[in-house]
């Protein structure tokens, strides 16, 4: 059997269980597989568009510090040893893109979306409130950065990794945004660079 080969065939099973699971079920159980430790587990095995990877980095920023490089759409998590862990992101589209130095004020696993009102006049298709899960544009992680509109988040449009399309937030495959979640603390300084 070979490396790739074993990891599929556990998959599979645990997939189509998944999927038998999710037409059969009442909506209650549909929650299980949409949010919380289940789909946690299964967004490991979803595809990742810009690989996480830990890099040598020379910085003035001490370690345990968010960097985000804007023209580069890239989050860097400041280890010691002048190292990084470097991550793809999505970033602000032009006119909503910014940089600054922000803190993190909260965390939420699965959190809930509100959508601003300045985004809601932009579109009013949009809905009010969308409870947390696989289809919140929040996706399974958020990082609340001070009391702006802005924050760290999954996503659930993982090929806008990599590409200038939000409205200002920064946007993470939900596989790393769980990673960069567990390593980030409430009091954070997140660095965003042009």
């Amino acid at each position: 059997m070979t490396r790739l080969t074993a990891p599929r065939r556990l998959l599979t099973p645990l997939l189509t269980a998944a999927t038998l699971l999710t037409l059969a079920a009442p909506a209650h159980a549909i929650s299980l597989l949409d949010r919380g430790p289940i789909a946690d587990f299964l967004t490991v095995f979803r595809q990742q568009g810009v690989p996480r990877q830990t890099i040598g980095w020379n910085s003035p920023y001490k370690p345990g510090t968010v960097v985000i490089s804007t023209s580069q759409r890239r989050l860097y998590y400041i280890l010691p040893n002048q190292e990084a862990v470097q991550y793809g992101v999505g970033v602000g589209r032009e006119g909503f893109s910014w940089s600054g130095t922000k803190t993190v004020t909260m965390k939420k696993e699965w959190p809930a979306w509100r959508p601003p009102e300045q985004m809601i006049k932009r579109r009013p298709d949009l809905p009010r409130y969308m409870a947390g899960g696989n289809d919140n544009p929040l996706g399974a992680r958020a990082l609340y950065l001070g009391s702006s509109l802005y924050r760290i988040h999954g996503s659930n449009e993982p090929e806008t990794i990599g590409a200038a399309v939000s409205s200002g937030c920064i946007r993470m495959t939900n596989r790393d945004v769980i990673d960069l979640y567990d390593r980030v603390k409430v009091g954070t300084k997140v660095v965003v660079l042009p």
